[in-house]
């Protein structure tokens, strides 16, 4: 199987990642794979999991969204955050939680609705990253 590289960027970091045969996304309208010679285009991801099957070998990551770049048999992927799953601090994560429950309870009139329901589907989105 052919192979192509993926480039990802987040505030904070960089990645490159070669010899990439799969990646799926988490869109908007939901997950999408992509292989080599994938069709080129602009895509809108959403707060999930980017798996990546590299040397024959998945490894995963949670993302906060972002957008997706397929363009020449590469991918560039631009996101908020990037944590791969062996790397996901629990105990942050739990925090994490545990703040946007209070803050869900007590509504925090500094934080919207919208706001604090992000913010719980991140953290529980690398809870579940974190057991891959």
């Amino acid at each position: 199987m052919s192979s192509y590289t993926i480039e990802i960027v987040t505030p904070i970091k960089d990645a490159r990642l070669d010899n990439v045969s799969y990646l799926c996304c988490p869109g908007l309208d939901g997950s999408f794979g992509v292989m080599n010679k994938h069709r080129e285009g602009v895509f809108a991801l959403s707060i999930g999991e980017l798996k990546i099957k590299k040397n024959g070998k998945d490894e995963y990551f949670s993302i906060g969204g972002g957008f997706a770049e397929i363009f020449n048999n590469s991918v560039k992927i631009l996101v908020e955050s990037l944590e791969k799953s062996n790397e996901i601090d629990l105990d942050r994560v739990n925090k994490s939680i545990e703040r946007a429950k209070k803050r869900k309870i007590e509504r925090d009139p500094e934080l919207n609705e919208a706001r604090i329901n992000a913010s719980m589907d991140r953290a529980i989105n690398r809870l579940k990253i974190s057991k891959r």
